[in-house]
């Protein structure tokens, strides 16, 4: 979906925890992320990676995400709802307005049929939307590798 294919698209976050709960899925971490986690728990960057995340080996380059409870939840989701809201990373606070979820109508429909704030509530313009990208555009996730390269 380009730009002028979502002018405008409803959502309302309905905290119903689908995105934090029950299924295995990836919260990539930016430098900026990292930092913002660590501080807001009084940790350092690396005790933070060290006790709340976990490296996803993508064969290019190895991905800093936070880890699962064995349950598959994140492991900042408790008593019904984020632990680390006011400092969650990006990636969660951009959802539903990712890249993938965008490309095309059928991907915002597939995303529709998971999330159910999705077309209802608050309407986005486009230029918000744009700007939920861009800044992920601008925040990539930190390379695993050479994250902590500085401290050896």
């Amino acid at each position: 979906m380009n730009e002028s294919a979502y002018r405008e698209l409803k959502f309302s976050c309905t905290q119903c925890s689908m995105c934090c709960r029950f299924d295995s899925g990836y919260v990539f971490l930016s430098r900026a992320d990292l930092s913002r986690l660590a501080s807001g728990l009084e940790m350092s960057t690396r005790e933070f990676a060290d006790t709340y995340c976990r490296v996803i080996d993508l064969a290019a380059f190895k991905q800093l995400s936070l880890a699962e409870k064995p349950n598959k939840d994140c492991v900042f989701w408790a008593d019904g709802g984020c632990t680390v809201y006011e400092h969650r990373p990006l990636q969660c606070q951009s959802y539903p307005f990712w890249a993938h979820q965008l490309s095309s109508a059928e991907a915002w429909s597939q995303a529709e049929k998971e999330c159910p704030g999705i077309g209802i509530g608050e309407r986005h313009s486009a230029a918000t939307i744009e700007q939920w990208l861009e800044a992920r555009r601008m925040a990539p996730p930190a390379n695993a590798e050479t994250l902590f390269a500085e401290d050896e």
